[in-house]
């Protein structure tokens, strides 16, 4: 099974960035325990900053992967552009959040990007990831 995690903006600074917010943890070292923990699945990471990469991403891999995990960051607000590229797809995209996006600022309360997704799992910590891995690999087409 072929999943493929996705971060947006912001997110290679974790572990440096807000750490009361998002932990002290990098993506890097937690996407390694993944691997640990899930030697069962083949696990890809991608990070981008920039919307059209991120699209392009989703793009690449949509027809053909068996799941996506997307933390779009702050264009989870904003993208038009990244809603309709997961419309576009026919692999299911579970949209995590480390923080509660519902408990911060209100411009966060609002994502573009859910009604396309398979779910949507925030305020978890890098444990949202799991979840979302463990919802996946048990989903029924």
């Amino acid at each position: 099974m072929r999943i493929q995690i996705i971060n947006g903006p912001n997110l290679n600074l974790l572990g440096k960035r807000e750490p009361e917010v998002y932990g002290t943890q990098s993506f890097e070292t937690f996407f390694n325990t993944l691997r640990q923990s899930f030697p069962q699945l083949e696990l890809h990471y991608f990070q981008s900053n920039v919307e059209g990469e991120i699209i392009n991403q989703l793009q690449d891999i949509g027809f053909s992967y068996d799941g996506i995990i997307l933390n779009a960051g702050a264009y989870t607000h904003t993208s038009v552009a990244i809603h309709d590229a997961i419309a576009a797809i026919t692999t299911p995209v579970v949209e995590v959040h480390i923080s509660n996006i519902y408990a911060r600022e209100e411009f966060r309360h609002r994502s573009l990007i859910s009604a396309n997704c398979a779910g949507l799992i925030a305020g978890f910590g890098l444990q949202g990831y799991v979840l979302a891995l463990v919802y996946l690999m048990n989903r029924t087409p």
